[in-house]
């Protein structure tokens, strides 16, 4: 065996293990929720927290808003429909669009505010910050002990801050409280509809396994209530990483407070429904996490007071994007070695790696079957359509892997705001003129087809030199890489078209 072969071969084996361990841990998170929801079935039913009305607190619901011209109707109406008391209820709107929503924005504040509701239009010139700038300034001139956060968006249903509220007030020493993401446009197509499996995945199954088991894990940026107090301490919203609600959360955390997860306390919110815009999406989730991974994980890790089990897991939560360049490193390899190893790549090689590969990819797809199961959701439908999941998870591995070099390499870049198509997206109007923002234009459905082309060749050439089927696996990552990049190709020609 050449010296290039044994390298490569090396290479090969130890990102596969490496991808193995994050499959692993999926279902480390399956056993440590069912273990704690079994628990809670088997103790008596404690009585939620209660704050009589003389007893609510002040809070203040901030409303970050760049260019969201399609929801911000939708979003202030169901934000002044929560029943909290107006007077102990401001509401800031935090305004840094550059188009019409601003004068949509200032006309139905006054409406609003006529009505009788607190309601604050803050205009801010400059983006400094983004989103993190803009609820930073904000807090500064906020009445409330509490600060409850929506995206453009979401639709807090009636009783948020009546559910939230009592739960975070009656623990002083709780920084945060984080609910569920619902899905205001599931059946949309197929792309939402896979979306939202994963999006279930992580809130069901993994927040309330991290947040039940005193583990690290974070306020998702919206649809969650602060404690003010909590904030400034942990030295309030940061603009150096994309994801400063990862950064502020692992920051409170380590600083002494707790968070909750409210599972049963559920905010609807559009999944994107173009393929670029949730790759947008991806990419600054991916590159924030690993930013903040870069910021705090030093000091994570040699924090006296964290134990052991609980610094590994914050280490695989920060760094999950890693999956996405562990992944194509495998692909890049496997033709090359097919090649190279011939007969030899069959004996005593294949049977572990194709082990470890179906294990690893098959953590995840446990962990969002079990979320359907446990929400009452169609896990037969999912199960059906868990191959076409995976295939999207596999083909955003080169827009993924793209963000997370960006990450390592310190390269600073804009906050790229996901898309929103109010009604639009729901099926209730039409997908086209001005009621559609077009997601960030990129050529990156080139590489992702290339790469579909490279793994549909690997099939072949395992198929030729080996003469077993034993590399369908290849075959999925084929279609998961050309998939994504075809359709990304034909929304990016459709964006493109006049009157989009």
């Amino acid at each position: 065996m050449s010296t290039l072969t044994t390298v490569l071969l090396v290479i090969y084996v130890g990102t596969s293990l490496l991808l193995l361990i994050y499959g692993l841990n999926a279902y480390l998170m399956v056993g440590l929720y069912l273990r704690q929801r079994r628990r809670r079935r088997q103790a008596p039913p404690a009585e939620p927290p209660y704050c009589s009305e003389g007893e609510l607190p002040m809070v203040t619901t901030q409303l970050p808003i760049y260019n969201e011209r399609n929801v911000i109707e939708r979003l202030l109406r169901a934000v002044c429909a929560m029943d909290y008391p107006r007077d102990r209820h401001q509401i800031q709107i935090l305004d840094d669009s550059t188009d019409e929503t601003t004068a949509l924005i200032a006309d139905l504040t006054r409406q609003l505010r006529a009505d009788g509701h607190d309601v604050q239009h803050r205009r801010r010139d400059e983006r400094s910050g983004y989103k993190a700038g803009a609820l930073a300034e904000g807090l500064a001139e906020a009445r409330g002990e509490f600060i409850a956060i929506f995206d453009a968006d979401f639709l807090p249903e009636r009783d948020f801050l009546r559910r939230t509220i009592p739960t975070i007030a009656a623990d002083p020493n709780c920084a945060f409280v984080q609910t569920r993401w619902g899905h205001c446009n599931r059946d949309f197509s197929l792309l939402t509809y896979l979306q939202s499996i994963g999006i279930d995945g992580h809130f069901v199954v993994e927040q309330a396994a991290r947040s039940r088991n005193d583990l690290f894990f974070n306020f998702n940026g919206t649809a969650g209530v602060w404690r003010k107090a909590a904030i400034a301490a942990a030295g309030g919203w940061q603009a150096d990483t994309l994801t400063e609600d990862l950064d502020l959360s692992y920051r409170a955390l380590l600083a002494g407070w707790r968070a909750r997860f409210l599972d049963q306390v559920v905010a609807p919110a559009e999944i994107p429904t173009d393929i670029n815009a949730l790759k947008a999406q991806q990419r600054r989730w991916a590159k924030g996490s690993i930013q903040t991974a870069m910021k705090l994980l030093p000091t994570v890790l040699t924090d006296p007071r964290t134990r052991l089990f609980k610094k590994i897991q914050a280490c695989l939560h920060m760094t999950h994007y890693l999956i996405h360049p562990l992944i194509l490193v495998l692909t890049i390899l496997v033709l090359p070695l097919i090649f190279l190893l011939g007969l030899n790549f069959t004996s005593p090689f294949t049977a572990p790696v194709v082990s470890v590969m179906l294990l690893a990819l098959c953590g995840p797809s446990t962990l969002y079957l079990v979320a359907q199961m446990a929400t009452g959701g169609d896990w037969r439908r999912a199960l059906l359509w868990m191959p076409a999941l995976i295939a999207l998870g596999i083909g955003l591995a080169v827009n993924n892997t793209r963000a997370v070099i960006e990450g390592l390499l310190g390269k600073r870049s804009e906050f790229v705001r996901t898309p929103k198509l109010g009604a639009a997206a729901e099926g209730t109007t039409p997908l086209t003129g001005s009621k559609r923002y077009q997601p960030p234009r990129s050529r990156l459905y080139l590489v992702e087809i290339f790469m579909g082309l490279w793994a549909l060749a690997a099939f072949v050439g395992y198929l030729i030199e080996i003469g077993s089927l034993a590399g369908c696996l290849l075959l999925v990552q084929a279609i998961g890489f050309t998939a994504v990049g075809l359709i990304s190709l034909t929304h990016h020609r459709h964006a493109a078209r006049p009157g989009c």
